[in-house]
């Protein structure tokens, strides 16, 4: 006689153990497809000299503004030193600039220069094209799904 009790189930055949084991699966899954698709779209860049960790820098300060180096380490999640040593090269190859703060002269924040705002905006464009060569190529399906997933990761990298 067979019976449909739950507790006569095998683990791996009750309903919450499949959930795990399937939520389990697709974490890995996500975690290598985006870590691939990321380092992939990062390598599409204007400037094959900056390492990811320098254009990171640099698009944070076209995007918002001025910052402190203190600032910036915080951001990144890096030591002072390690951040001197980013910016020390962004500065040398043109793309920032160190100034004084408006509200304290004695204080240095560093800014984009314009070199290096168009440095930022084609690797942007770069990627982008990249991007979207790969997406038209997929059937309508595929976009839409992608669309409802991008909403998703996105949910998940704020929370």
């Amino acid at each position: 006689m067979v019976t449909d009790s739950a507790s006569e189930r095998t683990p791996e055949e009750r309903p919450d153990a499949r959930r795990r084991v399937q939520t389990y699966e697709l974490s890995s899954e996500l975690r290598v497809a985006v870590g691939r698709l990321s380092r992939r779209i990062r390598a599409e860049k204007a400037d094959d000299e900056l390492s990811d960790g320098q254009f990171s820098v640099l698009a944070l300060l076209f995007r918002e503004g001025p910052r402190t180096l203190g600032e910036l380490s915080e951001h990144e999640r890096v030591t002072p030193p390690s951040m001197n040593r980013r910016v020390g090269h962004l500065v040398a190859a043109g793309y920032v600039e160190r100034g004084p703060a408006p509200d304290d002269g004695r204080k240095v924040v560093l800014r984009a220069t314009e070199a290096g705002a168009e440095l930022v905006k084609e690797t942007r464009r770069r990627r982008d094209a990249w991007l979207y060569q790969r997406l038209a190529n997929l059937p309508t399906g595929q976009r839409h799904l992608l669309m409802d997933a991008a909403r998703v990761i996105r949910e998940l990298a704020d929370s």
